[in-house]
Protein backbone atom coordinates (compact mmCIF):
# COMPACT_ATOMS: atom_id res chain seq x y z
CA UNK A 1 0.00 0.00 0.00
CA UNK A 2 1.01 3.79 -0.66
CA UNK A 3 -0.16 4.93 2.98
CA UNK A 4 3.12 6.56 3.56
CA UNK A 5 2.99 8.29 -0.04
CA UNK A 6 -0.28 8.81 -0.19
CA UNK A 7 -0.64 12.06 0.73
CA UNK A 8 1.85 13.25 -1.64
CA UNK A 9 0.46 10.91 -4.98
CA UNK A 10 -2.61 12.60 -3.87
CA UNK A 11 -1.80 15.97 -4.22
CA UNK A 12 0.00 15.68 -7.53
CA UNK A 13 -2.53 13.36 -8.92
CA UNK A 14 -5.10 16.39 -7.83
CA UNK A 15 -2.73 18.87 -9.95
CA UNK A 16 -3.13 16.62 -13.20
CA UNK A 17 -0.27 14.56 -12.93
CA UNK A 18 -0.70 11.02 -14.73
CA UNK A 19 2.17 9.39 -13.43
CA UNK A 20 0.73 9.59 -9.59
CA UNK A 21 -2.46 8.89 -10.59
CA UNK A 22 -1.56 5.68 -11.99
CA UNK A 23 0.48 4.81 -8.61
CA UNK A 24 -3.16 5.21 -7.13
CA UNK A 25 -4.28 3.15 -9.57
CA UNK A 26 -2.32 0.02 -9.61
CA UNK A 27 -2.00 0.03 -5.50
CA UNK A 28 -6.26 0.07 -5.38
CA UNK A 29 -7.20 -1.72 -8.57
CA UNK A 30 -6.97 -5.22 -7.53
CA UNK A 31 -8.45 -5.22 -4.24
CA UNK A 32 -11.16 -2.70 -6.05
CA UNK A 33 -11.69 -6.04 -8.67
CA UNK A 34 -11.71 -8.72 -6.15
CA UNK A 35 -14.37 -6.83 -4.48
CA UNK A 36 -16.44 -6.55 -7.76
CA UNK A 37 -16.02 -10.53 -8.33
CA UNK A 38 -17.90 -11.05 -5.56
CA UNK A 39 -20.46 -8.66 -5.32
CA UNK A 40 -21.01 -7.65 -9.37
CA UNK A 41 -19.43 -11.14 -10.59
CA UNK A 42 -19.02 -11.31 -14.76
CA UNK A 43 -19.25 -7.30 -14.57
CA UNK A 44 -16.73 -6.50 -11.98
CA UNK A 45 -13.87 -5.04 -15.03
CA UNK A 46 -17.04 -3.24 -16.82
CA UNK A 47 -17.99 -1.56 -13.11
CA UNK A 48 -14.44 -1.06 -12.31
CA UNK A 49 -13.65 0.75 -15.45
CA UNK A 50 -16.52 3.48 -14.29
CA UNK A 51 -15.42 2.96 -11.46
CA UNK A 52 -12.01 4.88 -12.36
CA UNK A 53 -14.06 7.27 -14.58
CA UNK A 54 -15.96 8.80 -11.59
CA UNK A 55 -12.77 9.10 -9.60
CA UNK A 56 -11.52 11.01 -12.14
CA UNK A 57 -14.18 13.88 -12.20
CA UNK A 58 -14.42 13.82 -8.60
CA UNK A 59 -10.48 13.33 -7.59
CA UNK A 60 -9.61 17.06 -6.95
CA UNK A 61 -12.90 17.45 -4.32
CA UNK A 62 -11.42 14.12 -2.30
CA UNK A 63 -9.61 14.96 1.24
CA UNK A 64 -8.29 12.04 3.11
CA UNK A 65 -6.47 9.21 3.98
CA UNK A 66 -4.86 6.25 1.87
CA UNK A 67 -7.86 3.70 4.21
CA UNK A 68 -10.22 6.63 3.55
CA UNK A 69 -9.69 6.93 -0.38
CA UNK A 70 -9.91 3.08 -0.48
CA UNK A 71 -13.45 3.31 1.22
CA UNK A 72 -14.63 6.02 -1.11
CA UNK A 73 -13.72 4.13 -4.34
CA UNK A 74 -15.02 0.82 -2.93
CA UNK A 75 -18.28 3.11 -1.85
CA UNK A 76 -18.36 4.46 -5.94
CA UNK A 77 -17.60 1.06 -7.39
CA UNK A 78 -20.83 -0.55 -4.90
CA UNK A 79 -23.40 2.93 -5.40
CA UNK A 80 -22.80 2.26 -9.72
CA UNK A 81 -22.87 -1.92 -9.19
CA UNK A 82 -26.08 -1.00 -7.10
CA UNK A 83 -27.38 1.56 -10.21
CA UNK A 84 -26.99 -0.94 -12.74
CA UNK A 85 -29.24 -3.64 -10.67
CA UNK A 86 -31.66 -1.37 -9.93
CA UNK A 87 -32.05 -0.24 -13.58
CA UNK A 88 -32.37 -4.29 -14.65
CA UNK A 89 -34.93 -4.78 -11.52
CA UNK A 90 -33.13 -7.91 -10.23
CA UNK A 91 -29.85 -8.89 -8.34
CA UNK A 92 -27.23 -11.30 -10.55
CA UNK A 93 -27.91 -14.59 -9.45
CA UNK A 94 -25.05 -15.80 -9.77
CA UNK A 95 -21.30 -14.05 -8.41
CA UNK A 96 -18.53 -15.34 -9.87
CA UNK A 97 -19.66 -18.08 -12.90
CA UNK A 98 -16.25 -17.29 -14.56
CA UNK A 99 -13.75 -18.61 -11.27
CA UNK A 100 -16.23 -21.25 -11.13
CA UNK A 101 -14.80 -22.39 -14.41
CA UNK A 102 -10.99 -22.76 -12.81
CA UNK A 103 -9.87 -26.32 -12.66
CA UNK A 104 -6.66 -26.27 -10.67
CA UNK A 105 -5.44 -29.36 -12.35
CA UNK A 106 -4.54 -27.45 -15.41
CA UNK A 107 -2.80 -24.93 -13.45
CA UNK A 108 0.81 -25.50 -14.52
CA UNK A 109 3.09 -25.52 -11.07
CA UNK A 110 5.19 -22.49 -10.83
CA UNK A 111 5.50 -22.32 -7.57
CA UNK A 112 4.23 -19.64 -4.84
CA UNK A 113 2.60 -16.84 -7.19
CA UNK A 114 0.19 -19.95 -8.45
CA UNK A 115 -0.52 -21.53 -5.59
CA UNK A 116 -1.95 -17.39 -4.06
CA UNK A 117 -3.66 -17.26 -7.27
CA UNK A 118 -5.55 -20.33 -6.60
CA UNK A 119 -5.91 -19.70 -2.91
CA UNK A 120 -7.07 -15.87 -3.89
CA UNK A 121 -9.96 -17.49 -6.75
CA UNK A 122 -11.05 -20.17 -4.22
CA UNK A 123 -11.92 -17.31 -1.56
CA UNK A 124 -13.10 -16.05 -3.90
CA UNK A 125 -15.85 -18.82 -4.88
CA UNK A 126 -16.24 -19.44 -1.21
CA UNK A 127 -17.21 -15.94 -0.07
CA UNK A 128 -19.39 -15.66 -3.07
CA UNK A 129 -21.19 -18.60 -1.94
CA UNK A 130 -22.63 -16.76 1.10
CA UNK A 131 -25.62 -14.66 0.83
CA UNK A 132 -24.87 -11.46 -0.78
CA UNK A 133 -25.17 -9.33 1.98
CA UNK A 134 -22.50 -11.61 3.64
CA UNK A 135 -20.78 -11.86 0.94
CA UNK A 136 -19.77 -8.27 0.94
CA UNK A 137 -19.64 -7.86 4.59
CA UNK A 138 -17.10 -10.17 4.45
CA UNK A 139 -14.97 -8.40 1.27
CA UNK A 140 -15.06 -5.79 3.02
CA UNK A 141 -14.36 -6.09 6.43
CA UNK A 142 -11.80 -9.23 6.43
CA UNK A 143 -10.19 -9.07 2.56
CA UNK A 144 -9.91 -5.40 2.21
CA UNK A 145 -9.49 -5.47 6.04
CA UNK A 146 -12.07 -2.45 6.44
CA UNK A 147 -13.04 -1.75 10.16
CA UNK A 148 -16.23 -2.57 11.13
CA UNK A 149 -17.32 1.28 11.37
CA UNK A 150 -16.01 1.74 7.91
CA UNK A 151 -17.78 -1.26 6.59
CA UNK A 152 -21.07 -0.06 8.42
CA UNK A 153 -20.73 3.10 6.49
CA UNK A 154 -20.01 1.32 3.08
CA UNK A 155 -23.06 -0.86 3.30
CA UNK A 156 -25.41 1.61 5.47
CA UNK A 157 -25.82 -0.86 8.66
CA UNK A 158 -25.25 -0.51 12.04
CA UNK A 159 -21.80 -1.48 13.38
CA UNK A 160 -23.12 -3.92 15.50
CA UNK A 161 -25.30 -5.76 12.46
CA UNK A 162 -22.09 -5.52 10.83
CA UNK A 163 -20.05 -7.47 13.22
CA UNK A 164 -22.72 -9.87 14.01
CA UNK A 165 -23.11 -10.44 10.21
CA UNK A 166 -19.15 -11.49 9.64
CA UNK A 167 -19.35 -13.41 12.38
CA UNK A 168 -22.18 -15.36 11.16
CA UNK A 169 -20.90 -15.75 7.69
CA UNK A 170 -17.23 -16.71 9.19
CA UNK A 171 -18.68 -19.56 10.85
CA UNK A 172 -20.62 -20.34 8.06
CA UNK A 173 -17.28 -20.92 5.97
CA UNK A 174 -15.68 -22.32 8.63
CA UNK A 175 -18.24 -25.10 8.44
CA UNK A 176 -17.84 -25.36 5.01
CA UNK A 177 -13.87 -25.51 4.96
CA UNK A 178 -14.43 -28.33 7.23
CA UNK A 179 -15.90 -30.81 4.82
CA UNK A 180 -13.71 -32.83 2.63
CA UNK A 181 -15.07 -31.82 -1.04
CA UNK A 182 -14.67 -27.89 0.50
CA UNK A 183 -10.96 -28.46 1.40
CA UNK A 184 -10.17 -29.90 -1.96
CA UNK A 185 -9.52 -26.05 -2.46
CA UNK A 186 -6.24 -24.06 -1.32
CA UNK A 187 -7.60 -22.96 2.37
CA UNK A 188 -7.01 -18.81 2.14
CA UNK A 189 -4.32 -18.10 5.12
CA UNK A 190 -6.44 -14.79 5.84
CA UNK A 191 -9.69 -16.83 6.97
CA UNK A 192 -7.54 -19.31 9.35
CA UNK A 193 -5.72 -15.83 10.53
CA UNK A 194 -9.24 -13.98 10.63
CA UNK A 195 -11.37 -16.72 11.97
CA UNK A 196 -9.03 -17.14 14.69
CA UNK A 197 -10.68 -13.66 16.22
CA UNK A 198 -13.64 -11.67 16.53
CA UNK A 199 -14.88 -10.05 13.54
Amino acid sequence: MLDDRFERLLREAQQGDGDAFAELWRSTQPMLVRYLRVVAGDEADDVASQTWLRVMESLTSFEGSGPQFRRWVVTIARNLHLDLVRRRGRRPESAVDDLSELDASSVPDAGHLVEERMSTESALRLIASLPEAQAEMVMLRVVLGMEVAEVAQVVGKRPGTVRVAVHRALRTLEERLSRPAERADVTPTWFTTFSEHDA
